[in-house]
């Protein structure tokens, strides 16, 4: 047996003898025929196969039937030139002659023929049927004497082609031990071989896992660098493909104990493909085998796989490797510090990313634009401009000219922010600099002009890249029609859009998208399904987006049927609907108290293998208690506590206010108290919930451990308060806490207005009450109907029926219909007249 893997060298051992027999390629011709061929019907043969004469009268020929295997090369050789007619040659003979004369010479002269004429197919044809026909052989004897006679620079090339043509051919069809044989027979007799045929022959030796042999190969090329740093690296990467990364480091402990150390560069390449692929554990203990066995690693080893771990978010591995390169004395250079900061300030770690910013001072290190730059970015993402800024200026200071990129993120942080005169100075900056600024940069700048409602400065930046030949992407499209939309002007957005359909600038399927989205926002859904429905003569096409954005409008008109079939309609076109269209079609149907179709949507949406989350089965548990379904909603709960998705603080507050909303107080504490972090919705609910059952002392015990844990109780949390305490005649703490909110900043809204007047009525307070009223129209609250009544029907209690008339007036003039409860307040107090 050829393969030992307990002897690396026992396979060179076993074909040495056989080597010692060639030293080289001459180039003295020998032919393979002894006796003489009949001239005459060799070249009459040739002929009629080269002036494409119909063959069949060949067979009428006296001799044709005693063709012999020894004429069969001179008519190979007759046919060189043109080695299909050769091919056609030896398939007439098999067919008409039922000729099985040819030999393993005939059989070699015409895959070297065809070779050389790079008939590489052909050749492989020819090649399948020799290894058929003629079985075992020595195929490097059989190849030596076709070279030698027929190759005419002495060889060596062609030999080349040959050989590596054999085995490339040996290692498609299985055999391996043979391919493996003449590799070594060719490395003796100074035969190079092909680069492909090699990978041909490592990739099998790979999968047989030959660790010794494949070294006994790699030993055999080491003098060639270039294909043996190729190899090395083919293989190891094979072995990482097959998920044998203990055969590769076995392999290398080969190569290493062979003195066959492979080049670090081709190391550290290996450690970047595995950490492109995401295999840090291998491509740590890959290091770590450098470490221990060699070559030695450098700073780019290290810093190719910190910055892989940076990328995953391991900080603190990567900070593990940076210790091990000072400990083996490996000096980390700009890279390895831009990296680890870059890292720490993606993850929010400022001051962490400052302090190894001040180390790589310390160590001498000169900062440059990249790392200053992620250190602007760094501190702009998190609102933090004024330190931006600051660095910004150190730059500017330190002589280190900002790039384009910095002053990008300057720019797209200070519009971000609303600092829009800022970033008018930089973008001056930028100008008198001569750079150019990028779309993304104009994109960023456009859109703080647009927020800022500074329409016309954004188009005229539109305008200026336009005129300097930049082409707008659909970013800066949807920008200024976004910011039209925002600002009521709907006619100008859409007027700006057909223009730039009309014109070479074409802003696609995402501007249209916004100009739909500005029209469902002003409630014009009839004017957004129009628009939609002309998409097709611009030769755009609708994304999921757009029939988002539309089902969603369309769902909140409260129009379920013509969502649905919108619905439908993208399902058959395609469109791999997802979570959100879902989920709003089903908060369309659950809100209208139709649970069974959201039901059905969930199965829907199951079967077009669209994984529901969280949200789906938040709007369903709502649905069953708005429905009047709380047992239902209870046992989807602890469906979903059992088998996921994993309830949110969402899930949480909805099962709390459906447990008050049943009286079950108990239960929704209980559930309260397994919240791991409420938050200001989940104690509002409770103290809502607390208030209307009369209970105060629970709801200000529920207040006080809101405020404990530093959230911020809202206008609705202070309203309920206020109320219950109204109701249980506890005026004065009503009226301190209506204070408290004003002192803490927290705006009234009319629903809490309209609790304070409520209140106040109720004690006939009507003075107050009417300061109350007035204070919110004083803040442009608009009072609706529920205020009116509660108003109007104060007055009449109080006997004050011209101020009720006056304000029921007031109220049919702003076109506010009245409810059923203020019209038999206005029946009773005789305001019917009005």
């Amino acid at each position: 047996m050829l393969f030992r893997t307990s002897s690396p060298t026992s396979f060179t051992k076993v074909i040495l003898p056989h080597l010692l027999k060639f030293t080289s390629i001459s180039s003295s011709p020998t032919h393979f025929y002894s006796t003489s061929p009949n001239t005459h019907l060799i070249n009459h043969i040739i002929t009629s196969f080269q002036q494409n004469n119909h063959t069949q009268h060949l067979l009428n020929h006296p001799r044709i039937s005693n063709l012999k295997p020894h004429e069969v090369e001179p008519l190979l050789l007759g046919l060189r030139s043109n080695p299909t007619l050769a091919v056609r040659f030896f398939e007439w003979c098999e067919n008409h002659l039922g000729f099985h004369h040819h030999n393993l010479e005939s059989f070699c002269g015409l895959v070297y023929f065809l070779l050389e004429k790079r008939m590489f197919d052909h050749a492989r044809k020819v090649f399948d049927k020799m290894t058929e026909r003629v079985g075992d052989f020595d195929c490097f004897d059989a190849f030596y004497a076709v070279v030698r006679n027929y190759s005419s620079n002495g060889g060596s090339s062609n030999a080349t082609t040959v050989y590596s043509f054999l085995i490339g051919n040996y290692c498609r069809i299985g055999k391996v031990y043979q391919a493996v044989e003449v590799f070594f027979r060719m490395s003796k007799t100074g035969i190079s071989i092909s680069p492909y045929a090699l990978m041909r022959l490592l990739n099998s030796l790979v999968d047989l896992k030959k660790i010794g042999v494949i070294t006994d190969v790699y030993s055999e090329i080491s003098n060639d660098k270039n294909l043996c740093s190729n190899a090395y690296g083919y293989v190891m990467g094979g072995f990482f493909k097959k998920n044998e990364a203990s055969l590769a480091f076995e392999f290398h402990r080969t190569v290493i104990e062979r003195r066959l150390v492979p080049n670090v560069v081709t190391c550290n390449k290996i450690t970047k493909g595995l950490c492109n692929d995401r295999c840090l554990n291998i491509a740590h203990d890959f290091l770590s085998l450098l470490i221990e066995v060699g070559p030695h690693p450098t700073v780019v080893t290290f810093s190719t796989l910190i910055k892989a771990y940076c990328h995953e978010s391991k900080l603190e591995e990567a900070f593990q490797l940076y210790d091990q390169m000072l400990v083996i004395g490996i000096v980390p250079d700009l890279v390895v510090y831009s990296i680890l900061v870059d890292g720490l300030f993606r993850a929010g770690k400022l001051e962490e990313g400052r302090q190894v910013i001040l180390v790589a001072l310390d160590k001498g290190i000169v900062l440059d634009v990249v790392i200053l730059s992620s250190m602007i970015d760094a501190y702009v993402k998190n609102g933090n401009l004024e330190n931006g800024f600051e660095v910004y200026k150190k730059m500017l200071k330190g002589r280190i000219k900002p790039s384009i990129v910095t002053y990008g993120i300057l720019v797209n942080g200070l519009c971000r922010n609303g600092w829009v005169r800022e970033a008018s100075g930089v973008f001056g900056q930028v100008l008198k600099q001569g750079l150019e600024p990028s779309v993304l940069f104009y994109s960023s700048l456009i859109d703080g002009m647009c927020k800022s409602g500074n329409l016309r400065y954004g188009f005229r930046l539109y305008d200026e890249l336009v005129a300097y030949g930049y082409t707008p992407d659909a970013t800066v499209y949807s920008v200024l029609i976004n910011g039209l939309t925002k600002h009521g002007m709907i006619r100008d957005a859409v007027r700006f859009f057909y223009q730039s359909l009309n014109s070479d600038l074409k802003p696609g399927v995402i501007a249209y998208n916004t100009l739909i989205d500005g029209f469902c926002k002003l409630k014009r859904t009839k004017d957004a399904v129009k628009l939609y429905s002309k998409m097709g003569m611009y030769n755009l096409k609708p994304d999921v987006a757009t029939y988002t954005i539309l089902i969603k409008a369309i769902i909140e008109s409260r129009r379920l049927l013509e969502a649905l079939i919108l619905f439908f309609r993208a399902l058959k076109s395609g469109f791999p609907l997802d979570r959100v269209t879902y989920c709003a079609l089903m908060h369309g149907f659950c809100n209208e108290n139709n649970v069974n179709i959201g039901l059905w949507i969930l199965d829907l949406m199951t079967r077009n293998r669209v994984e529901p989350d969280i949200d789906i089965y938040n709007v369903l548990i709502n649905g069953f208690f708005k429905s009047g379904q709380g047992g239902k909603a209870v046992n989807l709960f602890k469906h979903v506590q059992n088998h996921g998705p994993e309830p949110d603080i969402v899930t949480y507050n909805t099962m709390i206010s459906g447990y008050c909303s049943l009286k079950m107080l108990e239960e929704a504490v209980q559930l309260y108290k397994a919240v791991k972090k409420p938050n200001a919705i989940t104690y509002t609910i409770l103290i809502d919930a607390y208030c209307k059952e009369g209970k105060l002392e629970d709801a200000m015990s529920i207040f006080s451990r809101m405020l404990k844990s530093g959230l911020e109780p809202n206008v609705v949390t202070y309203s309920g308060l206020i109320d219950g305490h109204f109701k249980m005649l506890k005026m004065e703490t009503a009226l301190e806490l209506h204070e408290t909110m004003l002192r803490n900043d927290v705006s009234p809204n009319i629903v809490s207005c309209s609790v304070l007047i409520d209140g106040l009525c109720k004690r006939g307070l009507m003075e107050k009450a009417s300061v109350v009223f007035r204070g919110a129209l004083e803040r442009n609250l608009l009072p609706d109907v529920i205020t009116y009544a509660i108003m109007i029907h104060g007055y009449c209690k109080v006997g004050r029926l011209g101020d009720a008339t006056s304000l029921y007036r007031r109220m049919r003039n702003e076109g506010i219909v009245p409810d059923r409860l203020l019209e038999r307040v206005v029946e009773e107090y005789g305001l019917a007249d009005v």
